[in-house]
C-alpha cells in the first residue's frame, strides 16, 4: 500500500527533510496535496512532486475544510500554528506527523494528546534524533543492563556561535511569544533523550540561564542595524552576515533564496532577516541554560546548552552502576566502559544525514498502513519531554524554583478537564 499524505508547509524541513523520502520510496508514499503560503514554495514542491492544480493551496485551511481524501497530513508550519492544523486535521480523521515542538503551550500539548486518544488517530512528533544510529545504540546498550542501573546522565547541546545566529538570533525561532523559549524549541530534543534513555518518570528540575550576549547593550560602538550599512565591524566581528551565508552556512541561505551562488546572496541577504546585526534583532530567547533533574527512581540528569561553541554537537556522559558510556554526536562514536574487567569498546555508527528520518518515515508509513501499536515517538511518548521543558522555563523564570513535575502537570491537566477538551486557554 502506498501512504497518501498532504504536506502542509513546504518549507525547509518539510520540503526539504521529510518529503524526499517520498522521492525515494515511491511504493511507500506519494504526496496528494501541498499547502503553503509562499508561491515559490508551493509551486515547486507542487512540481517536484506532480500534485494536480486542483489539489495545491495557498491556506492550509483550504485543504482540511474537504473530505479527506488522504491517508494522513504532515506538518510542518511555524511552532505557534501546529496546534490549530494538527486538531483540524485529527478531526478530519488523518493520522498525523507532527513537527516538533507539539506546542509553544503546555494547555494545547495535553489537548493534543487528548484528541488523538479520541480520534484514534496517529499523532507522531519528530523527534527524529532517537531513530538515529547513535542514540538508538546507546539506547541499545542501556536497555540490555550493559552498564548496569543508570544512576545519572549528563548531556550537553554545543548549539554553535553561527548557528545560535542564524537561528534563534535572526531566525524564525528568537522569540519566545511569536515561535517558543529556546529549551523547548532546540532542546525539547535533549530533554526527550534524557527522558528516553533513563527510562522513568522525572519529578522535579530547576534551571537558571539568560539571554548573555546578543543585545543592544553587547554591540560594539558604531555597529549599524545591518552588517551591509556601512558597519566598521566586519572585518572583525565574527557574526557578519555574509561570512557565513557565502561560506559554511551557505545551505542556510535556502531560508531566503532559492538561488545559492555568491551573486544572489549578496543581493538578496541585505533586505531579509538574516542581514541584520546580531546585536540590533528582536530575540529574547537564552543563549545559555542549565537544568537539573530528578527522576523517580533516585536517578539525576543534568543538562546544558551554549550558543558559544565552535561547533555543533551533543556530547553525553552516563554513569551506570556497572559501567559507563561517554560519546560525541558530532563523531559518531561512542564508547562503553566496563567497570568489572576495566575494559572499554568504542562504536562507531555510520549515520550519512537520513538515516534517523527515514527510520522515523519508514515507521510512520507502516503504522498508518497497518495501524498496530503506537510509534517510539507518539504524542504520549513525547509529552513529559515538552512538559519537563515548560517546567524548566518556568524555574528559569522564577530564579531557579524547584519545580514539582507532577504537581506542575497537575495544574494544567485540570484546566483543559475544566474548559473542555477544545478550549483556548
Amino acid at each position: 500500500m502506498t501512504i497518501k499524505a498532504i504536506l502542509i508547509g513546504a518549507g525547509v524541513r518539510g520540503a526539504n527533510v521529510y518529503a524526499p523520502y517520498a522521492r525515494n520510496h515511491p511504493d511507500q508514499l506519494k504526496f496528494a496535496a501541498v499547502a503553503e503560503p509562499d508561491p515559490i514554495r508551493r509551486s515547486s514542491f507542487a512540481e517536484d512532486y506532480d500534485i494536480p492544480k486542483e489539489h495545491v493551496y495557498e491556506d492550509w485551511r483550504e485543504v482540511l475544510r474537504k473530505p479527506r481524501f488522504a491517508d494522513a497530513v504532515w506538518i510542518c508550519t511555524q511552532d505557534r500554528m501546529h496546534y490549530e492544523v494538527a486538531m483540524l486535521a485529527l478531526q478530519q480523521g488523518y493520522h498525523v506527523l507532527l513537527e516538533k515542538p507539539i506546542s509553544p503551550s503546555p494547555y494545547e500539548c495535553l489537548q493534543l494528546e487528548e484528541a488523538a486518544r479520541r480520534s484514534n488517530r496517529l499523532l507522531t512528533i519528530c523527534h527524529v534524533l532517537r531513530y538515529t544510529p547513535f542514540w538508538s545504540g546507546i539506547h541499545e546498550v542501556v536497555a540490555n543492563g550493559d552498564i548496569g542501573k543508570v544512576v545519572d546522565i549528563q548531556l550537553r547541546e554545543n548549539i554553535g556561535y553561527a548557528h545560535m545566529a542564524h537561528s534563534y538570533v535572526r531566525g524564525n525561532w528568537n522569540n519566545s511569544v511569536s515561535a517558543s523559549p529556546l529549551i523547548l524549541a532546540k532542546s525539547c530534543h535533549d530533554l526527550d533523550l534524557i527522558s528516553w534513555l533513563m527510562g522513568d518518570k522525572c519529578t522535579r528540575l530547576t534551571s537558571f540561564g539568560s539571554l548573555f550576549h546578543f543585545t543592544k547593550e553587547q554591540a560594539p560602538e558604531g555597529a549599524t542595524e545591518r552588517c551591509s550599512d556601512g558597519c566598521p565591524h566586519v572585518k572583525t566581528c565574527c557574526y557578519v552576515d555574509q561570512r557565513y551565508y557565502m561560506g559554511e552556512g551557505r545551505r542556510h541561505a535556502q531560508h531566503f533564496s532559492e538561488d545559492l551562488s555568491d551573486q544572489t546572496i549578496r543581493k538578496q541577504l541585505p533586505n531579509t532577516p538574516y542581514g541584520r546585526c546580531v546585536y540590533h534583532c528582536d530575540n529574547d530567547v537564552v543563549d545559555h541554560q542549565n537544568v537539573n533533574l530528578q527522576f523517580g527512581n533516585g536517578a539525576t540528569a543534568s543538562f546544558s546548552l551554549s550558543a558559544f561553541t565552535h561547533d555543533s554537537s551533543r556530547m553525553v556522559q552516563i554513569s551506570g552502576t556497572r559501567g559507563e558510556i561517554r560519546g560525541n554526536m558530532a563523531k559518531q562514536t561512542f564508547t562503553v566502559y566496563s567497570f568489572a574487567d576495566g575494559g572499554s569498546t568504542e562504536v562507531q555508527v555510520e549515520d550519512r544525514g537520513r538515516e534517523g528520518t527515514d527510520r522515523m518515515l519508514r515507521e510512520f508509513c507502516n503504522q498508518v498502513e497497518f495501524f498496530t501499536g503506537s510509534s517510539l515517538t507518539s504524542v504520549s511518548a513525547s509529552l513529559q519531554s515538552h512538559m519537563m521543558a515548560f517546567a524548566a522555563e518556568e524555574s528559569r523564570l522564577n530564579a531557579g524554583q524547584c519545580m514539582e513535575l507532577g504537581q506542575f502537570i497537575d495544574r494544567y491537566r485540570a484546566v483543559v478537564k475544566k474548559h473542555g477538551l477544545y478550549c483556548t486557554v
